[in-house]
C-alpha cells in the first residue's frame, strides 16, 4: 500500500503554535482512532471531502499543517491545509489499482513512531479514496461525449443553469458561442463518416486550443457545439469567436491521405438582465443560423444586423 516515504532537511524550522505534542497512541488508541476515521470517511463520495476530513481527523493522532494529494490519470489534485518544510510521502497503491500520491507536511520532522501511525491511518483511507476516485470518473463519463471529449448536452444543460444563476447573482457578464461545421453532411459523404468523427474531434481540441481556461466546450449534437464565455462580454465574446473561426479556417485536417480545410459558422450571444437560459440560449441559435444563411463562414452576434466578421 504505501512506499517512499521522506523528510526534509533542507529547509528552515517553522513554529507552529497550532500544532502541539501528541504522546504516542498506544494498540488500543490506535485502532480506536482508525475506527472513528472508518465511520467518517464512508460519509461521502466526493474526493474532496475524503481527503478534508481524513486531514481533521488524523490531527488528533499525528499533528500537521497540510496535507497534498495527486491523482495524474484523473489529473486531480488537492491542497488541504499549507505545505511547510518537512515532508512525509506516500504512493497509495494496491494489487488493483494506483490510487495516486498523498504527501503530509509540517514545520518539524515527522518521528518514526509518527509516521508508523500515519501508515497504519492511511489504511483507511485506502476504500473510501478508491470509491471517490471511481465515483468522480463515472461523473467524468456521464458528462462528456464519448467521440470527442467535450461535454454533452447534461454536461451543457448543467453548467448554462449555473453560470446563470453566477452571473445575475454577482452581476457579471455571461455569454455563449454555438459553432456550426459548415457543409459536414457533405464532408461525410463525401469523405466518410470515420473522416468525419476525426473532423469533429479536431473541432474540439482546436477550440480549446485557443479558448480560456475558464471557457468550457459542449458538444450539443451533431457537428453542433456551445462554449460557455463567463465573464465575458459582448466584445469579448466576438473576439473569442472569431479567434476560432480564424484558427479552424486555417487548420487542415490530414487523416490516411485525406486532406480538408473546414470552416465553422458561429452566432454568438449575451445574457441580458434577468433574461432566462431559453431566452439566452435562443438568441445565439438564431445568430448562428443567420451566419449560415448569410454564407457560412462567419461569425453573427445575437441579430442578423450585427454581422461582426466574414471570410
Amino acid at each position: 500500500m504505501v512506499t517512499s516515504v521522506h523528510t526534509s532537511t533542507n529547509a528552515f524550522e517553522m513554529k507552529e503554535s497550532s500544532l502541539r505534542a501528541r504522546l504516542p497512541l498506544n494498540t488500543d488508541e490506535q485502532n480506536e482512532a482508525r475506527l472513528k476515521l472508518t465511520h467518517v470517511l464512508q460519509t461521502t463520495l466526493n474526493i474532496e471531502q475524503v481527503l478534508e476530513l481524513f486531514f481533521k481527523h488524523i490531527q488528533n493522532s499525528v499533528p500537521m499543517s497540510g496535507l497534498y494529494y495527486e491523482h495524474q490519470a484523473q489529473q486531480f489534485s488537492l491542497q488541504v491545509g499549507r505545505d511547510t518544510p518537512h515532508h512525509c510521502d506516500y504512493r497509495l497503491i494496491t494489487p488493483d489499482d494506483d490510487l495516486g500520491n498523498i504527501i503530509f507536511s509540517r514545520g518539524k520532522r515527522f518521528s518514526e513512531h509518527e509516521m508508523a501511525t500515519l501508515e497504519s491511518l492511511l489504511s483507511t483511507l485506502i476504500y473510501p479514496l478508491r470509491n471517490a476516485l471511481q465515483y468522480r470518473q463515472a461523473l467524468q463519463t456521464a458528462m462528456n461525449d464519448p467521440l470527442t471529449g467535450a461535454g454533452n448536452r447534461i454536461a451543457l444543460d448543467n453548467a448554462l443553469h449555473r453560470e446563470l444563476q453566477m452571473a445575475q447573482r454577482y452581476d457579471q457578464a455571461l455569454s455563449i458561442l454555438m459553432i456550426d461545421i459548415d457543409h459536414f453532411k457533405q464532408i461525410n459523404d463525401t469523405y466518410g463518416h470515420a473522416f468525419g468523427d476525426t473532423v469533429l474531434k479536431e473541432m474540439v481540441q482546436a477550440i480549446d486550443s485557443v479558448t480560456r481556461n475558464t471557457d468550457m466546450t459542449f458538444r450539443y449534437g451533431g457537428e453542433e457545439f456551445v462554449v460557455i464565455l463567463s465573464k465575458t462580454e459582448a466584445k469579448g465574446a466576438a473576439v473569442i469567436g472569431e479567434r476560432i473561426r480564424q484558427y479552424i479556417e486555417q487548420l487542415i485536417v490530414d487523416e490516411d491521405g485525406k486532406k480538408l480545410q473546414a470552416t465553422v459558422s458561429i452566432g454568438a450571444s449575451t445574457l441580458g438582465p434577468q433574461e432566462p437560459v431559453k431566452s439566452f440560449f435562443g438568441r445565439a441559435d438564431e445568430a448562428l443560423y443567420c451566419a449560415k444563411r448569410s454564407g457560412r463562414n462567419r461569425l453573427v452576434s445575437a441579430k442578423c444586423e450585427e454581422l461582426v466578421t466574414t471570410s
